[in-house]
């Protein structure tokens, strides 16, 4: 493919009161290689009501060989921050990364190879989960949890990941001002929503097998609790998509998966458990899934976005 005459594409960068993250991150971005004529800018959402990165981005921005945009986000949520900063930049490809991971040298130019030689409107790379040091048993598990694995190779996939370490081609992914659903700010999901939009416009999701990113996971989040709470959430998602739909029979078999996976892996789990075996982390995962698909009903969702997250890192301030 001939490359555009100009700069076409942006990261968009959504945080909220991760400083030194997000430093790292915008760092690693800034040390893209092979991408002189094809990055146009990178924008930081801040979804902090009080603008907390601004200074911090701006401080950087006279270090970077391109454009570096700071947005406001005052409205708690994810699904809001990710809208603001597309509607910074006009540019015809997007790609995400959290302000929580930091990208490889390579991680764009190798998402963008991938994405234009597959023909994707979505391209999805791999991540390798860093939690810290000290967190006990269930470590391996928290590293698998906070990373992504794929193919081995470039390819086209059946179904997507999350937003976080994407690329997107706007004018089919992302149509309109706000594509993002705002009735996901707190609980997430707002992608899953919108790449279950993508899959019924007859959507291609690719996979960038050498385009490599390291999430770190900060204390708070790095524990089972939390992941399991976020497996829960993932669980919902197949049997909320279908009452959406409404398709009534999808749901029925979504639901009785639910209760079959939940026995079967809660069953493991209790006897890994009496074991002292840590590989009872991804026994009740998988469990806490199967839950999610039962329990899918509006109010049941857990919150982990927005104000959640702020008040969150208020209770890890104040101990």
């Amino acid at each position: 493919m001939i490359p555009p005459a100009h700069p076409d594409v942006a990261v968009i960068v959504p945080t909220l009161r991760r400083p030194d993250s997000l430093e790292r991150a915008l760092r690693s971005l800034m040390a893209q290689t092979g991408v002189a004529d094809r990055l146009r800018e990178i924008v930081v959402a801040d979804n902090d009501p009080e603008g907390s990165a601004r200074g911090l981005v701006e401080g950087l921005a006279t270090e970077s060989p391109v454009p570096v945009l700071w947005r406001h986000a005052p409205v708690p949520g994810v699904a809001t921050a990710r809208n603001t900063g597309l509607a910074a930049t006009t540019a015809p490809l997007i790609a995400f990364l959290d302000d929580d991971e930091a990208a490889a040298p390579d991680w764009l130019a190798q998402l963008i190879r991938a994405h234009e030689a597959l023909g994707a409107d979505v391209t999805f790379s791999p991540i390798r989960g860093m939690t810290p040091e000290g967190t006990g048993w269930a470590r391996p598990y928290l590293d698998r949890f906070f990373g992504r694995e794929g193919p081995a190779e470039d390819r086209l996939i059946d179904e997507p990941y999350g937003c976080g370490a994407s690329l997107m081609t706007r004018a089919t992914a992302l149509p309109g001002p706000a594509p993002f659903d705002v009735e996901a700010d707190q609980t997430g999901g707002e992608d899953d929503a919108l790449f279950t939009a993508v899959r019924a416009r007859g959507g291609r999701f690719g996979w960038a097998a050498n385009a490599w990113v390291e999430e770190y996971a900060p204390p708070h989040r790095a524990t089972l609790g939390y992941a399991l709470r976020r497996a829960f959430a993932y669980g919902q998602g197949p049997s909320q998509e279908a009452a959406r739909e409404r398709r009534p029979l999808a749901l029925i078999k979504w639901m009785a998966v639910g209760v079959v996976q939940t026995g079967m892996y809660g069953l493991k789990a209790a006897l890994l458990t009496l074991l002292d075996r840590p590989s009872r982390a991804e026994a009740l995962d998988r469990a806490a899934r199967g839950l999610g698909k039962v329990l899918w009903m509006p109010g049941l969702e857990p919150r982990f976005y927005g104000q959640a997250e702020i008040d969150r890192l208020a209770r890890v301030a104040g101990r």
